[in-house]
């Protein structure tokens, strides 16, 4: 059994104890909680051992590994105190707020030679795990545009007072939303490197922007667009995609349907030349513990299948996540 702590009970910290708790090889030594109206909930409902003290947590219960899932501004100095204590650490996204503190703890990590791991969720969603073997492969060619987005009711009037109207929490759309869908054209694609231009609009917020319109150079001088706007009322929920182009064929994702269009009759295994549709449903591996979406527990159960050793540490560690965390200072260096 892995021994794991989690700091922070907030929302993703509540999901993750939930996934945590019902998990077959973790045992949860430990949660560290500031809001006593949710530590109160937590020792009369559950048997899980609270504090109020992280630091007092990782020396009276040892944990192997840690959950971070407090506001970003805490990421860097509670990754790096458990980074210290050679101990393995999953961290909710976004990683942190400069590139110089994601480099450092990347840096760190690897040095340490621990398990690290942020919480990019979308990686371990069936239809952008599919779009990503598609283009590894070759299936539409070389690819010569994408366009990433991501819209929805996030904030649809104007509120202050709130980690997410504020800068220096990790707040704004650039860092806490159009942050996935960089990490997804960063992984599926090719790491951000340049940016010709930027527009970081406000609509209800004073402090922080609501929507990010940006042209994208990768490393491998593929170009394209990012559009997220978290105040459209005209979607119920976030709703994610990408859309790739390609000499063969095209590529259009989101969370829930694949549509792949090949020019040619030369196509992989299952699909045909023309329009294919492929649904979530079809391309999701079962997961032990059902809670928001497979990738929630996907995401879980890889990082503690890595603590075993049983698969490589190469899915959402800190190195790819600095890589985000640069684009976002790249695209805002550039507004």
């Amino acid at each position: 059994m892995i021994k794991v702590g989690l700091i922070g009970a907030g929302k993703m910290g509540i999901s993750h104890l939930s996934i945590l708790g019902a998990h077959p090889d973790v045992e949860v030594v430990g949660v560290c909680e500031t809001s006593k109206l949710v530590l109160s909930a937590l020792e009369k409902y559950s048997s899980f051992s609270c504090y109020t003290d992280y630091q007092l947590m990782l020396e009276e219960e040892k944990p192997d590994a840690v959950f971070v899932a407090t506001p970003t501004k805490f990421h860097f100095d509670f990754v790096k105190e458990l980074l210290a204590r050679n101990i393995h650490v999953f961290v909710e996204k976004p990683f942190c707020l400069s590139s110089e503190q994601g480099l450092e703890l990347a840096s760190l990590a690897s040095k340490k030679n621990v398990v690290n791991q942020v919480g990019y969720h979308n990686k371990f969603i069936g239809t952008f795990k599919e779009v990503k073997k598609l283009v590894e492969n070759g299936a539409i060619g070389e690819i010569n545009h994408f366009l990433g987005e991501a819209y929805g009711p996030v904030v649809t009037k104007k509120k202050e007072g709130t980690w997410r109207s504020s800068p220096t929490e990790g707040g704004g759309c650039l860092m806490d939303y159009a942050s996935h869908v960089i990490d997804l054209i960063n992984d599926i694609l090719s790491p951000v490197t340049a940016c010709k231009g930027s527009i970081l609009k406000s609509v209800y917020s004073k402090k922080v922007e609501d929507a990010v319109y940006a042209i994208l150079e990768l490393s491998n001088k593929t170009t394209g667009v990012l559009s997220v706007n978290w105040s459209d009322e005209t979607y119920r929920k976030m709703s994610t995609s990408i859309t790739i182009n390609g000499n063969k064929g095209k590529i259009i994702s989101d969370a829930n349907e694949l549509k792949v269009y090949f020019k040619e009759n030369q196509c992989p295994t299952g699909y045909s030349k023309g329009w294919n549709v492929k649904y979530v449903t079809d391309l999701t591996e079962p997961v032990n513990f059902y809670l928001r979406g497979e990738e929630y527990s996907a995401q879980v159960d890889y990082f503690i299948k890595a603590v075993k050793g049983t698969v490589p540490n190469n899915v959402n560690n800190f190195q790819s996540a600095w890589l985000t965390d640069r684009a976002i200072s790249i695209i805002r260096n550039q507004n």
